[in-house]
């Protein structure tokens, strides 16, 4: 067994011929993906962990992730081996990439991360082909479909100098992490996979398989199982978009969407979404991969891009509705989390973001507190300052924004008085009942 590298070290690590056979696993991206799929598959096989940010290394190390999703006591036990540089990796029979692909500015797709990844596997192939193994590159990052296939495949072959589909092989099996959710872990979901060939597609499926209790879903192809990624995320998204256009449309009517989804939610074929803020790394951000692909083949993807419209525009309106309660008038305002959901630390296209920011536009002088996050990343990320004992005082506005346990273990009363006498509570996600001035 290869022991932990040491980052100083930059010397290959020594092989073990007695387990040279042995299925060996390279994961790289130790995020919020890659690092439970990593422990998982430690388990089973001889995994390295790769990440290029070396302080994710030293921390991991020490026991401590950053992510919360997996606790000191099971990474501190498991067999996970872990590298900030390539060239300690010993040569695998899989390399599953598992590295972040956001948008970009114009809400294009920015596959920069996932090329990057590719150019280093690519590195490392040469060497596991001459080893004996037949490797099989992996990739859960979510793409729109004939990614692999089309754009990690030849970076692949040109900086490896090999064949793809002689030398070494592609597979697909989407990531379905969601953070902070302790029922649907990686070793109860079902695994949706897809190879390049019938035999790929088995050793794929094989590797899966044994990590996970839900089983596998053996896609037809590796285009059918990147579209199916996308179109789970994008489903939500627009059902969201739906919820987040009727609260507006009921808000001009002075009804709350909240009552009204009490009553529909009782007929047994309804679909139980509801409005809010949408950011994280997926919901937020897939849709824009399946309707960028869409307009390069000719099309118009109007349901998608629409749906995309009215979430990312949401913050926006939250903002003006809350300043009109105010009858226009800036104030102090204190905004109670701003990680993109509840009870995780995941900072990600957090859009309570866009709402501070819209907020202070309009003349409000914001405190923002999250017991979650992390202060450092949400100045880096949004210029925001994260204030650690904002409850000495009374504000003009409290807006609970993400319903931390922390914030419903206060109860309604203690949020009340955070507010000034005439001032207003808002809740953005009904948690408050009638105890709240002001819901979506």
């Amino acid at each position: 067994m290869y022991p932990r590298p040491n980052l100083a070290q930059a010397a290959p690590l020594a092989r073990d011929p007695a387990q040279a056979l042995a299925t060996r696993v390279v994961v790289v991206g130790l995020g919020y993906v890659g690092l439970p799929l990593a422990v998982a598959l430690a388990g089973r096989f001889e995994t390295i962990g790769l990440d290029i940010d070396a302080r994710r290394i030293e921390e991991l190390h020490a026991g401590h992730d950053r992510t919360g999703e997996i606790d000191r006591d099971r990474l501190e036990s498991s067999a996970l081996m872990l590298a900030a540089d390539p060239d300690v990796c010993p040569p695998a029979d899989f390399y599953i990439v598992t590295v972040p692909t956001p948008i970009d500015g114009a809400n294009r797709p920015d596959l920069r991360l996932v090329e990057a990844a590719s150019r280093t596997i690519a590195r490392l192939l040469p060497a596991a082909l001459v080893e004996g193994r037949v490797p099989v590159v992996v990739y859960e990052s979510t793409v729109y479909p004939g990614v692999t296939e089309d754009v990690c495949a030849p970076i692949l072959e040109a900086h490896s100098g090999l064949k793809c589909g002689r030398d070494f092989f592609l597979g697909y099996s989407p990531e379905r992490i969601n953070p902070g959710d302790r029922e649907h872990t990686i070793d109860k979901i079902t695994k949706v996979v897809s190879g390049q060939t019938p035999d790929v597609l088995d050793r794929v499926a094989d590797l899966y398989a044994s990590i996970t209790s839900g089983g596998v879903f053996r896609a037809r192809s590796i285009k059918a199982a990147e579209a199916a990624k996308v179109i789970e995320n994008a489903q939500r998204d627009i059902n969201i978009a739906f919820m987040n256009e009727i609260a507006q449309i009921f808000s001009r009517m002075d009804l709350s969407i909240w009552d009204v989804l009490a009553a529909a939610r009782t007929k047994w074929n309804f679909l139980p979404f509801g409005p809010g803020l949408v950011g994280g790394h997926c919901i937020g951000v897939d849709p824009y991969y399946l309707s960028h692909r869409a307009e390069q083949l000719g099309l118009d993807p109007r349901v998608i891009l629409a749906g995309r419209g009215i979430n990312d525009g949401m913050a926006g309106w939250v903002a003006q509705r809350l300043h009109d309660a105010r009858k226009g008038r800036p104030g102090t305002v204190l905004v109670l989390g701003l990680t993109f959901k509840e009870n995780i630390p995941d900072l990600r296209n957090s859009k309570v973001a866009d709402l501070v920011t819209a907020l202070g536009r309009m003349g409000h002088a914001v405190t923002v507190h999250d017991p979650h996050a992390d202060a450092e990343e949400a100045r880096h990320e949004y210029g925001i300052p994260l204030v650690a004992e904002p409850f000495r005082r009374k504000y003009d506005l409290a807006v609970l924004a993400v319903p931390h346990r922390e914030y419903l273990a206060m109860g309604a009363g203690a949020l009340r008085a955070l507010v000034k006498k005439g001032g207003t509570l808002a809740d953005l996600k009904g948690e408050l009942g009638a105890a709240a001035d002001w819901t979506l």
